[in-house]
């Protein structure tokens, strides 16, 4: 079997993306062809500043963006011009089937921001580029966790529950991430609303629990799970994939479980999406501190392993 090419955007280069990319090129390269969306000038630059060998057989790609002087740790408009560049080019090469994937190394908004790119992040971008419902799922593979909402205001949560769009995020999740075992999904009231006296959502969310399993034709979610022991280690033990109702009803005991090795995949899209699970670490940036690789090598073993299972 032909192994599977990647495009992968290098994030913010005045972070630890390129240093991820370099110390484990090797790695990578012995589960996919991994091309590498900056140019070589670039590439040389953060190499020389990291004091880090380029490999042979690491390939680059020509006219990316304007090129800048990389200035580690620092937020700024021209590194983040060049981390959009490099998305969009990558993303680029998977809608034109020239990769079967891409990764993401990580990005600073506050730099997109000031570069003028009108997306709060990558999610946000491919929902706009393929004008599709990304679902946004973490995790490792000992647990993953799809957020029904993501980066809204707590006190939204609430109304933001209803029986029609979840009912087709359900449907598309389960099509997209093709869990092996039931799915688990969170009610959103202490102790799943206590039939009603602690809140009513749970009505909504099994409404759509029914809905979806009547689309699907078989039943392959659970009713609304009191979420305070649906990550205890007795229930965890049943399941390998959860649906939270907010961000940090999932994402708390994920990181606190697996933080080191999650990542982050975009499903529902024409294109696959994976990514690390951490930020920009500028403040380790470019100090010859040897990095944990462990989700970015989880990400790329991600899209080697999507379809042979």
């Amino acid at each position: 079997m032909s192994r599977k090419k990647v495009a992968i955007s290098v994030g913010d280069l005045n972070g630890i993306g390129i240093q991820l990319a370099l110390e484990n090129h090797d790695t990578v390269s012995k589960e996919v062809e991994a091309i590498y969306c900056i140019d070589r000038e670039m590439l040389e630059q953060a190499a020389k500043k990291l004091n880090l060998p380029i490999p042979a057989d690491l390939q680059t790609m020509d006219h990316i963006a304007a090129n800048f002087e990389i200035a580690p740790g620092t937020v700024s408009k021209e590194s983040g011009a060049y981390a959009y560049a490099s998305f969009v080019k990558a993303v680029e090469l998977a809608r034109h089937k020239q990769v079967d994937a891409i990764t993401t190394l990580p990005i600073h908004k506050k730099a997109w921001e000031m570069a003028g790119v009108k997306y709060k992040g990558h999610t946000d971008a491919l929902r706009d580029f393929f004008d599709a419902e990304a679902i946004m799922m973490l995790g490792s593979p000992k647990m993953y966790v799809a957020l029904f909402t993501e980066h809204i205001p707590l006190k939204n949560v609430a109304a933001s529950i209803n029986e029609k769009d979840l009912t087709r995020f359900l449907i598309d999740f389960y099509h997209t991430a093709r869990p092996e075992k039931k799915v688990a999904v969170l009610g959103l009231n202490p102790h799943a609303g206590d039939d009603g006296v602690l809140g009513n959502e749970e009505t909504i969310i099994q409404k759509a629990i029914h809905k979806a399993h009547q689309t699907l034709g078989k039943e392959v979610f659970t009713s609304p799970l009191v979420p305070d022991v649906a990550f205890t280690p007795r229930v965890r033990a049943h399941y390998t994939h959860y649906i939270a109702m907010y961000h940090d009803q999932g994402l708390a005991p994920l990181k606190a479980l697996y933080f080191d090795e999650g990542i982050n995949v975009s499903l529902n899209l024409p294109i696959l999406r994976t990514s690390v699970d951490h930020g920009t670490a500028f403040d380790i940036a470019y100090k010859g501190l040897r990095l944990n690789a462990l989700s970015y090598l989880n990400a790329i073993k991600y899209i080697k392993e999507r379809d042979e299972k």
